[in-house]
């Protein structure tokens, strides 16, 4: 069958606005959510005082730790029962010296070494134990990374993106996942970046290229499947 066949919109067309149709095919990509972008007082945060966050980034790590994590949380249980694939990518050099670092990295000053413990993904949304963590060197994880090929083998057709942050890296990878023929899901709730503004705006412009939604009706859709639902 051709990978049409989930946008089947049951009336005679295509659509990207369909629910999740089958957990085999269906995969969670948790973007960008380890202790260098999310820890005050680390990795990109190293200025920042835990203690006394400035007024300007209370919103984003206020939303991180109320909203965001917690979605995040609840859409790995929904897709681990179902029996979906739970992926990650993490800001992470394949060398201890970061010399495999893309140029837009480099001249943004991002970059994680190989072996930080700034790539570790916290603990409220951590991995189990063979659920696959990609590292990646760009903003999106389909540049740099060999996780179109991965999906692939997986056979994967609707993914789910979640993450940091909303308006770049997670932008990044629904405009490319879209390009590449699969089906996407965005749960708005489990994205954050720096502002309000910037989250709802972002979406708005990328909207087009997926369907966005709320984590609780995603969350339905995976359970509607029952447990460790098969295609």
């Amino acid at each position: 069958m051709s990978r049409a066949r989930f946008a089947d919109d049951g009336k005679g067309g295509l659509s990207r606005h369909v629910p999740i149709r089958a957990a085999r095919h269906a995969a969670l990509l948790v973007v960008d959510v380890q202790n260098y972008t999310c820890v005050p007082g680390d990795g990109e945060w190293a200025h920042v005082d835990p203690a006394n966050i400035p007024e300007d980034l209370a919103y984003h790590f206020d939303r991180l730790e109320t909203v965001t994590l917690p979605a995040i949380a609840r859409l790995q249980r929904a897709c681990r029962a179902a029996g979906a694939e739970v992926l990650y990518t993490v800001v992470e050099a394949l060398t201890r010296d970061m010399r495999d670092l893309g140029l837009d990295y480099r001249i943004s000053g991002i970059g994680v070494p190989k072996g930080s413990p700034w790539a570790a993904i916290p603990d409220a949304v951590a991995p189990l134990d063979d659920e696959i963590v990609i590292p990646k060197t760009s903003s999106s994880v389909f540049m740099s990374t060999n996780i179109d090929y991965v999906l692939r083998a997986l056979e994967v057709e609707q993914l789910i993106v979640c993450g940091l942050l909303t308006d770049q890296c997670v932008e990044s990878a629904v405009r490319d996942a879209c390009d590449l023929g699969y089906l996407v899901t965005v749960p708005q709730d489990a994205c954050a970046t720096m502002s309000r503004e910037r989250h709802d705006r972002s979406l708005a412009m990328y909207g087009g290229y997926c369907r966005v939604v709320e984590s609780g009706q995603a969350v339905a859709e995976l359970a509607a499947l029952g447990p460790r639902a098969g295609a």
